[in-house]
């Protein structure tokens, strides 16, 4: 079993914790489905453009059918004129994909594992600020030696000075562990970590109680 190193908000080691969720191993064809599939999801799917019947104007002919010399038309709305409609043109649609539940688990589980493997992801005792202030966000981070482009934080739960103190932070996202059974869905700001918000950080930053929620949920 893997084994974190855990520190302080000062970044120095105070000890070591072994993540109790097993040696999975993610096959690349499902972290690759996991990642498609949220992405896949995000897109709102309203791009619109105008069909022939739907584009104003163009119901006179434009010139005679015969003896100009030019080949027949019936419209100057048609595709292959300036200021026409668009020949099979795009319409509202859902771009919305499903994943298993067991392969989403599979796929999250993996990455962290592979992650921990890689030495990118930190383990500290407590990420808790009483007061909104990025300027502490942005030092603890300094003191656990981050200087990567991005920077994933997992809470064990929504709190919102915390929240708020990296939020204005660049290419920093704040994330949650997963609620466990029986948690009401009270709706926040933050959203429990995906495989794909594991996949593209440079660092991962994880809270002690938040490790202990992913071994609860997912152990």
């Amino acid at each position: 079993m893997a084994k974190i190193e855990v520190k302080d908000s000062k970044g120095k080691k105070v000890g070591e914790q072994e993540l109790k969720l097993g040696d999975v191993k993610a096959a690349s064809s499902v972290l690759h489905r996991a990642l498609i599939t949220e992405e896949a999801n995000w897109r709102q799917g309203t791009q619109s453009a105008k069909t022939r019947s739907e584009t104003r104007g163009g119901g006179r002919k434009p010139y005679k059918q015969k003896k100009t010399g030019n080949a027949r038309q019936g419209s100057t709305r048609s595709p292959h004129y300036a200021h026409g409609s668009m020949a099979l043109a795009v319409k509202p649609r859902s771009y919305e994909k499903k994943l298993n539940k067991k392969e989403r688990r599979l796929a999250i589980v993996g990455a962290l594992n592979a992650r921990i493997e890689e030495g990118v992801v930190t383990v500290v005792d407590g990420i808790n600020f009483e007061a909104p202030k990025t300027k502490d966000a942005a030092a603890l981070l300094k003191s656990l030696g981050s200087d990567s482009r991005r920077v994933l934080v997992i809470l064990p739960e929504y709190h919102d000075a915390t929240y708020r103190s990296f939020r204005n932070l660049p290419n920093v996202e704040v994330r949650t562990a997963p609620a466990k059974a029986g948690d009401d869905g009270t709706t926040v700001k933050t959203q429990a970590f995906s495989a794909r918000d594991l996949m593209v950080a440079h660092q991962i930053v994880i809270a002690k109680d938040a490790l202990a929620r992913i071994e609860e949920v997912w152990a």
